[in-house]
């Protein structure tokens, strides 16, 4: 048990602390949700389990609310599993180590999963309850939101009879979303030769690391370097002046996260070697400069290396450079009707070299414009396609519209004004959340996100701060009380 139980509200945060010790990376998430069923069980709580692995539970009303209507309270279950490099740590396994700090809760090296997991504890709070004012209330538990919306996608017919959804999966406290960007991966394959590494040649390995990373949605706007596209550009440079050949590259992980690192292993003639020294001390240099605003930590370095047995083929490692430099990447436009919001973006999530004698290039397209979403994906379709690679996009998922008259929303900026004595701020995001794809299948419901204040959410700096926790959670339990 950490110190977080001590926390306030006791409940919340004991469930998180439950909730920390159960892995449950994306798509392997049978553990929580037995844990979900068991915590139904114990306390005589109807529950169903769709063949998607979703899980919903059912409350009854408080004693004279029974003839509200059902709000679901929705949160996901599985979460983001990123640490650092030199932290040893298995996600399929291990419990998240936290700690309390400088009024935050961190994990020791890793994600801490608040990033759905605070969302969840508050849903199981509200079902332990034996105090608290409410109509009846279902809490859905979705799988797999974090690579693929899965859950939300195959949720199963009649899960849900609410006419209000809550969404807890939002991280600023103070504001209230009331709309969200659809997305859409584009994914590419390349093919290469192996060669025999040729004579006479320096080798070397070039690594980027200590950036700040993030969520690919929500962080984009924030002027953080990814390092796939750092290391492109030097590659780029060396390509260009020197008779550089590749050996392998690697950088980022997920999806839908601004990669944080990335190395490269490449070879120049060892006539150039000093040339190639000076490339890339005037390289670090200059991104230095043009990230020092934003990434204090960033590290880049040069080191020497033995000599390989093989290069790729020259001709896919043009195409490849070609592709890494050419792809765009971050935000595409800004939202003309709500100011400060990025309408449109992509993110180059990951490039790695897979299989046998193929090479990955992962993308994801973000805009709370349909059409826009899907002209973005074809920019970087055609990209790739002119690098050579054999292009794939996901199904995508839809945006979700806001709707400033709903009722459920006038409610929630009542109940918030009640309590704190201000207004929230009412807003889009231009990350995906599943509430989209409920509204495919229950057009009928009106929705609003909310939850508390986090950071560095998708990479080992994410964050949740103690303070906005007991806020969000007498805003989601005085927004049950007054809702009719």
């Amino acid at each position: 048990m950490s110190d977080i139980v001590n926390l306030k509200p006791e409940a919340v945060w004991r469930f998180f602390d439950e909730i920390t010790r159960i892995p449950r990376p994306s798509k392997k998430e049978e553990k929580i949700v037995a844990y979900l069923i068991d915590f139904a069980k114990s306390r005589s709580l109807e529950y169903r389990k769709d063949s998607t692995g979703n899980v919903v539970i059912r409350k009854g009303a408080s004693p004279g609310m029974e003839n509200r209507p059902v709000v679901v309270l929705q949160s996901h279950v599985d979460m983001v599993c990123e640490k650092r490099g030199d932290v040893n740590f298995h996600f399929d396994t291990d419990p998240i180590r936290t700690r309390v700090e400088d009024g935050w809760v961190r994990a020791e090296g890793t994600t801490l999963g608040a990033d759905c997991g605070i969302g969840m504890a508050a849903e199981l709070a509200v079902l332990d309850a034996d105090d608290l004012a409410h109509g009846p209330v279902e809490c859905l538990f979705t799988v797999d939101e974090e690579t693929g919306l899965t859950g939300a996608f195959g949720l199963g017919e009649g899960m849900l009879s609410g006419k209000y959804l809550i969404n807890l999966d939002s991280e600023d406290e103070g504001q209230l979303f009331i709309g969200c960007a659809g997305g859409i991966d584009t994914v590419a394959t390349m093919r290469y030769r192996q060669e025999e590494a040729p004579k006479n040649y320096d080798f070397f390995r070039i690594d980027i690391g200590g950036l700040l990373g993030g969520h690919s949605g929500d962080d984009i706007d924030k002027g953080r370097a990814n390092s796939n596209k750092l290391l492109a550009r030097f590659l780029w440079l060396a390509a260009r002046q020197t008779e550089m050949r590749l050996v392998y590259l690697d950088g980022g992980n997920l999806r839908n996260a601004i990669p944080r690192e990335a190395f490269a292993v490449f070879g120049v003639p060892s006539r150039d070697a000093k040339r190639l020294r000076e490339l890339f001390e005037e390289y670090v240099r200059g991104v230095g400069q043009e990230f020092a605003p934003v990434e204090k930590s960033m590290e880049i370095t040069l080191s020497e290396m033995p000599e390989p047995d093989t290069v790729i083929d020259a001709d896919a490692q043009r195409y490849l450079l070609y592709a890494l430099c050419g792809l765009p990447n971050g935000v595409l436009a800004m939202s003309p009707t709500m100011p400060g919001m990025v309408e449109t973006s992509t993110n180059l999530a990951s490039v790695k070299f897979v299989g046998d004698r193929l090479i990955e290039i992962t993308t994801s397209q973000r805009s709370s414009i349909e059409s826009a979403r899907d002209a973005a994906a074809a920019s970087v379709e055609s990209v790739l396609l002119l690098g050579g690679g054999d292009v794939t996009h996901s199904d995508g998922y839809p945006g979700w519209a806001p709707d400033p008259e709903s009722h459920l929303l006038a409610v929630t900026i009542e109940a918030y004004e009640k309590l704190f004595g201000n207004k929230p701020l009412v807003r889009s995001i231009h990350a995906g959340l599943e509430c989209g794809l409920f509204l495919r299948k229950y057009p009928w419901l009106e929705m609003v996100s909310f939850g508390p204040t986090l950071r560095g959410v998708h990479s080992p700096d994410e964050r949740l701060e103690i303070a906005s926790v007991d806020k969000f959670w007498k805003l989601l339990t005085e927004t049950l009380k007054m809702l009719e």
